[in-house]
């Protein structure tokens, strides 16, 4: 089994990815948080800082992600990209639920058109069989919902994935609708593995070991087709140590979460420019973190109660030294 790092924009930057790689290093892909090109003939600055070479561990498999509708954006960002030595895979993101991005027909906004789907596909894998044909070798992946409303939509939107020679197309088995809320839909993951041409794999709801194995054995009971790669996010970010342990490895101990939260700490306070800043940005992490603990709701309550960095390290302090992990 693949194992990759699904991004989460706002937290799954080069700072994050570089403290992980080095304190874990479990995954065998990095997915980037997408960038968005817009009528501007090159990203700049922030839009393509967490993709520098100069910024990313050599030792990361990373993956960058593009959000678009038009090929001629899409097309631009990955040449640019490739410039920069992606010439392996570039992700589009056809999945994204935020409503900003929906608004504009992006991310999972995209799937309520086929059509615009399919000349956009068409377009771009144009392109692409020119550029490999230049002796370039890449492929393009695709990060994708079931639907905009129903699952229902997704046989049209599968239908029109088939017909290009996608390298993998990644299954988040919910409807934009349903945003993270609610079961992923395994009838329309299990439809996507029997009938897709294109190499299938499953996103959604892996937070602990014991998730990882009742959906994979779903997955193998109710289907023929066999599951290679698994893609995982917020339970990665909470328990940093999940592959390793899915992997048959050791438990994740206190003493690593520790470790981990310190680096990350460290990490973001070098970067931000305002103590609120780091605040915020730690207390996102908790979220995530505090799912570990016995009594998460109590330790997920002292670090919101927290509002300066002072009463954030003494909550920090307190959860490490007096509660237990699950």
């Amino acid at each position: 089994m693949e194992f990759y790092f699904a991004p989460l924009e706002g937290v799954t930057g080069f700072t994050y990815r570089n403290a992980y790689n080095d304190l874990f290093d479990d995954v065998d892909k990095y997915y980037a948080p997408f960038i968005s090109p817009s009528i501007n003939d090159r990203l700049k600055g922030k839009e393509i800082r967490d993709l520098l070479p100069e910024n990313n561990n050599k030792g990361i498999n990373l993956v960058p992600q593009i959000l678009a509708n038009r090929a001629d954006y899409f097309i631009k960002a990955a040449n640019q990209l490739i410039e920069l030595g992606y010439d392996k895979e570039i992700n589009l993101n056809a999945g994204c639920p935020s409503g900003t991005v929906v608004s504009k027909n992006k991310g999972a906004g995209f799937l309520k058109d086929t059509e615009a789907m399919d000349r956009f596909f068409d377009e771009t894998f144009n392109w692409l069989e020119k550029k490999n044909s230049e002796g370039h070798n890449l492929s393009i992946s695709v990060k994708t919902r079931i639907g905009m409303y129903e699952p229902d939509e997704f046989e049209n939107i599968l239908e029109v994935y088939n017909r290009y020679p996608i390298s993998q197309l990644i299954v988040h088995p919910r409807t934009r609708e349903q945003l993270y809320k609610g079961t992923p839909n395994m009838e329309a993951f299990k439809y996507a593995l029997e009938n897709s041409k294109n190499p299938v794999c499953y996103n959604g709801d892996i937070n602990t070991v014991e998730n990882y194995h009742r959906i994979i054995e779903k997955i193998n009971d109710d289907s023929e087709m066999k599951i290679g790669s698994i893609m995982i996010g917020r339970g990665l970010i909470g328990n940093p140590n999940l592959v390793n342990e899915i992997k048959g490895g050791k438990k994740l101990t206190k003493k690593m979460l520790e470790a981990y939260h310190d680096r990350l700490y460290n990490d973001f306070e070098k970067i931000m420019k305002a103590d609120k800043h780091l605040l915020f940005k730690m207390k996102e992490m908790w979220t995530y973190m505090s799912l570990n603990f016995d009594d998460s709701h109590k330790c997920a309550k002292l670090i919101r109660k927290a509002q300066n960095l002072y009463k954030y390290n003494l909550a920090v302090y307190e959860i490490f030294e007096k509660y237990e992990l699950k």
